[in-house]
């Protein structure tokens, strides 16, 4: 006896579809389920996960050797999605259910519970057409009604087959959710003084610009860098679509739809595969994770050098491309790097209260994990100095302490403006723009021309530096409403980037 139903699994953060193909030899005096097609240990589990759940469920077991195939057999199948439809596939072979067409995907409890699965959302969105049906756990209801495919879904394996054998599919539909307005606890206005850097995280927001911050410690650095997601734009329904799937497929999502911009701080410690991507069984690290939000790089020199130089493609592309023997994953990274590190190991050096106790080779170490390419891809680079006793207390008059919203409303003008520009190009923000488009869209006075070439002969600067400080005067031309990038735009891109070339022992 032989039936066959479709499941999928998920590859990276990929859904492939799966044949499960059942055969059931009556003549075989041995009893036994066995499973091939390249099953993981999880999946080669499912057999007794599948044995207790029939016993629980008053379900019989059919005589003979039943062998389960998992089709295509050349790709590694990973976790439990595959439960529910072996064990459904099982009854389908023995007639105890009549034939179905539909996706299904769950995990099997030993009681006969259906138990929610990663990777739902992805799976519907991948494989959905107008005849597609999905079969999914009633825990991932919540994620699956974000789309539009038609699904059943279930509490029990005994509750799906009865519903089968009954031919009375209940579908689920639901109505869009209304928008709720979530409150934010961080906000700029929680900050005292330090106008540049809130100026540069500005310009920053509006231009997509990824921001390098250099300071004493406890001067406001990651304050800034948690504050940031709040002046940022509002998600497209595509963004929340895209980062909704991630994680759901690496089993991040609670129950809804990821509506605020991400924000991954991973700590200093993490090894490249954490942050980039990749492992034996491959999965996306922390810059798929921050796919369209923020990175936030907190002590950036104590990272590992192979970690840092990594970040190159990402930063570059916008995606992550890990590749293997049999396979090459590649995995969205559309992100805003904030970095943030002491300016040098004891974090004193330039504070005008406190004196550096460190040697310039300790300094020159401590900058050397930094690379000049690293560097080149960082279009804003600031120093964030110590603030008085008088600035903190409040005893000085704020000047210009503005909340988020108000800060996020020029943010979203800005970002008007670019939209209109690029109306007919693939890139939307500033920051995108290529070598060829910054020759066509950045346009400079003659005296801006003039001072950017002295500042680039100065400096030595890269080309790759020289877009990076047109792009950054574009978007400050934004704010400021003007096509034409002039002078003071030109010369506040320029306060934006760290010389270290002055200093003899920095790299």
């Amino acid at each position: 006896m032989f039936f066959s139903t479709k499941s999928a699994v998920i590859v990276g953060i990929t859904p492939l579809l799966v044949n499960v193909e059942v055969d059931v030899n009556l003549r075989s005096v041995k009893r036994d389920i066995n499973i091939v097609g390249l099953p993981d240990t999880a999946v080669k589990e499912s057999k007794q996960r599948i044995l207790s759940a029939f016993k629980n469920s008053n379900i019989s077991m059919p005589d003979g050797l039943i062998t389960v195939n998992l089709a295509p057999g050349d790709v590694k199948k990973e976790g439990t999605f595959l439960d529910l439809a072996i064990a459904l596939a099982i009854l389908g072979a023995a007639k105890y259910v009549p034939p179905f067409n539909s996706v299904v995907v769950g995990e099997l409890g030993l009681d006969g519970t259906i138990k929610k699965v990663k990777g739902v959302l992805p799976i519907l969105l991948e494989l959905q057409d107008n005849s597609t049906t999905f079969i999914i756990p009633f825990d991932n209801i919540p994620e699956a009604s974000a789309t539009k495919s038609r699904f059943s879904a279930f509490k029990s394996l005994y509750e799906a087959v009865q519903s089968l054998k009954s031919g009375q599919i209940q579908e689920f539909t639901f109505e869009k959710e209304e928008e709720i307005h979530q409150e934010i606890d961080v906000d700029f206005s929680d900050i005292r003084g330090h106008m540049v850097p809130k100026r540069a995280l500005e310009v920053a927001a509006s231009g997509g610009h990824n921001v390098l911050m250099v300071g004493p410690p406890g001067t406001g650095k990651t304050m800034f860098a948690r504050r940031f997601p709040t002046i940022l734009p509002p998600m497209t329904e595509k963004e929340i679509i895209e980062t909704s799937k991630i994680y759901s497929a690496v089993g991040l999502l609670d129950s809804k739809l990821i509506k605020n911009r991400p924000f991954r701080s991973p700590h200093h410690t993490s090894s490249a595969v954490a942050i980039i991507g990749g492992g034996s069984n491959v999965r996306p690290g922390e810059v798929t994770l921050a796919h369209n939000g923020v990175l936030f790089l907190d002590e950036l020199p104590e990272f590992r050098r192979d970690v840092l130089e990594a970040l190159r493609e990402p930063l570059e592309d916008g995606i992550v491309t890990v590749s293997r023997s049999k396979a090459t994953h590649v995995f969205p990274a559309n992100l805003q790097l904030i970095a943030a590190m002491n300016p040098c190991p004891c974090g004193y050096y330039g504070d005008k209260e406190i004196a550096c106790k460190c040697s310039p080779y300790e300094i020159k170490r401590y900058w050397k994990n930094i690379s000049g390419p690293i560097l080149d891809r960082i279009d804003i680079q600031i120093q964030v100095p110590r603030v008085s006793y008088e600035e903190m207390r409040g005893k000085v008059p704020q000047t210009g302490s503005e909340t988020s919203y108000q800060i996020r409303e020029r943010v979203l003008r800005a970002r008007e403006r670019q939209l209109s520009r690029y109306k007919d190009e693939k890139i939307k923000i500033n920051a995108k723009l290529t070598h060829k488009m910054v020759e066509r869209y950045v346009r400079l006075t003659d005296r801006a021309e003039e001072i950017l070439k002295l500042y680039a002969h100065k400096y030595k600067l890269s080309g790759r530096a020289i877009d990076k400080i047109l792009k950054v005067s574009r978007t400050i031309a934004d704010l400021n409403n003007e096509e034409i990038v002039d002078e003071k735009a030109v010369s506040e891109a320029l306060q934006y980037r760290l010389n270290y070339l002055e200093i003899d022992f920095v790299i």
